[in-house]
């Protein structure tokens, strides 16, 4: 069976696919994609066993990522938490899987990244498991009352309670002024973890390409902007996609109190899931943190198709450690007006 390449963002069958597969999610949409192209240049694909005059049946995409510093690879997709394969019988992913193998030694790739929730699964024989992770889920259908009930006492329903008698502010939308607020405690709070920011051109361009699917919510106390979430709604799921406070209010409860917000809205308008996003598998802390919400997580985890006879590169990981430990420190150190530009550098090589 013939496999075609289609651009995801020109090609129209693409977005009505998405819209009624089961699995099409938020990564899937032109909105995701134009926002990565816009930002850092990455360009979009799909492969398909549809042909150009059929009606779209199913769809891999993947972004090319063309990096002097580590390499030419193919991901699906970049900075995205999951990206499922759009595909019916697994006969299909199959015929994707080798045309994707086929590339790799065609255009010299180092490998291609795969990020699925469950559907490569069957076809894990040729892939490598690269990395482990956690996706929270939480299903917003029963009520507000039983989900309150579902939080965590001490940890949960305490602090939105004590955000709610602290007296915290609320504003959300996407205007200018709350798009700085935001990127100010993301710039704190990515200093703090020693980790560079993602360039504010990049929430300009999720801003312009999801309109008013996307709420920044900002909490203030006294005037001064506290914590901040990001959310983007699609179909009937509002995904929780960052968040950042000043570590100074943390007593506050901020994060909580936007959270809780953000739900109690989400239920209002019908929306019946709230994805809480990925978490590392060795970082605990967020981990739990997600737990105490009530939310039910799954194993998320992302293979690779290597370049074929191309030995593994192998790291030594003390090294490496150490390594990611000076950078941390170095970073913690810079001014935010360092920051910005060397997240736009880093970020075009990390995908």
């Amino acid at each position: 069976m013939p496999i075609y390449e289609i651009n995801p963002l020109t090609d129209v069958r693409w977005g009505e696919l998405v819209e009624r597969h089961p699995a099409g999610a938020l990564f899937h949409t032109s909105g995701w994609l134009e926002a990565l192209w816009r930002t850092y240049g990455f360009e979009s694909s799909a492969l398909t066993t549809s042909a150009p005059s059929e009606v779209l049946e199913n769809g891999l995409v993947f972004c090319r990522v063309n990096s002097r510093i580590t390499g030419r690879r193919l991901v699906s997709l970049p900075y995205s938490d999951h990206c499922e394969p759009l595909t019916g019988a697994p006969e299909q992913l199959s015929l994707l899987l080798d045309d994707l193998s086929a590339r790799i030694s065609r255009e010299d790739l180092r490998y291609v990244e795969l990020r699925p929730l469950n559907a490569v699964e069957r076809s894990a024989s040729r892939l490598q498991l690269t990395e482990s992770h956690v996706l929270h889920s939480l299903d917003l259908t029963t009520g507000l009352s039983a989900l309150f009930r579902g939080f965590h006492k001490s940890s949960t329903q305490r602090k939105i309670r004590r955000a709610e008698r602290c007296g915290l502010k609320y504003s959300a939308g996407q205007s200018e002024l709350l798009l700085s607020q935001f990127y100010r405690l993301l710039l704190l709070t990515r200093r703090r973890h020693g980790l560079p920011p993602q360039p504010r051109l990049w929430f300009q361009n999720l801003i312009a390409c999801f309109g008013d699917a996307l709420t920044i919510r900002v909490a203030s106390f006294e005037g001064r902007p506290v914590a901040s979430i990001l959310t983007i709604r699609h179909k009937d799921t509002l995904v929780y996609k960052y968040g950042c406070a000043d570590h100074r209010y943390f007593p506050f409860g901020g994060m909580h109190y936007l959270l809780w917000t953000a739900i109690q809205e989400a239920v209002g308008e019908g929306v019946r899931g709230m994805d809480l996003g990925r978490s590392e598998a060795g970082h605990q802390g967020l981990i739990t943190f997600k737990d105490r919400w009530g939310a039910a997580r799954q194993p998320l985890r992302y293979y690779r198709l290597p370049y074929p006879g191309r030995p593994t590169r192998e790291y030594n990981r003390g090294s490496l450690k150490r390594g990611q430990y000076w950078a941390g420190k170095a970073i913690s150190h810079l001014p935010g007006w360092i920051l910005d530009p060397l997240g736009r550098l880093l970020y075009r090589h990390m995908a």
